[in-house]
């Protein structure tokens, strides 16, 4: 499928919301139901938000799926106070569902997960992990149960693919409106994806700048 550069993605994104399109709930749905058709109903799900969008993604697919009947837990490392105005909101509609408000969790206690939503960093990480996000990376990894990523697996660049530490291993990686050039390389970003999955939110990006 085709990939584009973060530049790219970043500009189409850029453009649609100008245009006055609201993204972050359409990919939060569009998570929510890649879930809902991968899992039986009131299956655990541990959604993990990152300090940015790809976060209030995940918090927006978080929202739908716990009213849908999913057992959803949420943790939030960074605490909700620097989230974007966007996934501020998206935080606010998670707590407003029902949702427990918690900052950090010890994913060695208790039963595990059904599956892993990773919305830590997307295509945002441009620098190597620091201990708190390892920390937190090997711990999920640790837990051998599917993980589903969001835009690209957390500890991977996505323009290059290198690793920026020890990344995500996802069963499956849900890009939104494009598929990053870092996962269509050969190295470390495409073995961390897993099956790659787009979802263009409606957005259209110029296929003449495609790489192929």
């Amino acid at each position: 499928m085709p990939s584009y550069s973060v530049a790219q993605i970043r500009l189409a994104e850029q453009r649609a919301l100008a245009s006055g399109r609201i993204l972050m709930p359409l990919a939060g749905a569009a998570a929510a139901n890649f879930v809902t058709a991968r899992l039986p109903a009131k299956a655990s799900v541990l959604a993990l938000a990152g300090p940015g969008n790809n976060g209030g993604d995940a918090l927006e697919a978080a929202t739908l799926l716990l009213a849908r009947g999913f057992d959803v837990h949420v943790v939030l490392p960074s605490g909700p106070g620097k989230l974007p105005a966007d996934a501020a909101r998206a935080w606010a509609g998670w707590l407003a569902a029902g949702g427990q408000a918690r900052t950090h969790d010890d994913l060695t206690e208790g039963p595990s997960p059904d599956l892993v939503m990773d919305g830590l960093f997307g295509i945002g990480l441009n620098r190597p992990l620091d201990a708190k996000w390892q920390s937190l990376i090997d711990a999920v990894n640790a837990l051998q149960v599917p993980v589903l990523a969001l835009d690209v697996p957390s500890g991977i660049e996505a323009d290059s693919g290198a690793a920026l530490g020890r990344p995500i291993q996802a069963r499956w990686t849900l890009s939104f409106i494009a598929v990053s050039r870092g996962l269509s390389l050969p190295g470390a970003g495409r073995a961390a994806a897993g099956a790659c999955h787009v979802d263009t939110l409606g957005v259209v990006m110029p296929a003449d700048s495609a790489d192929r």
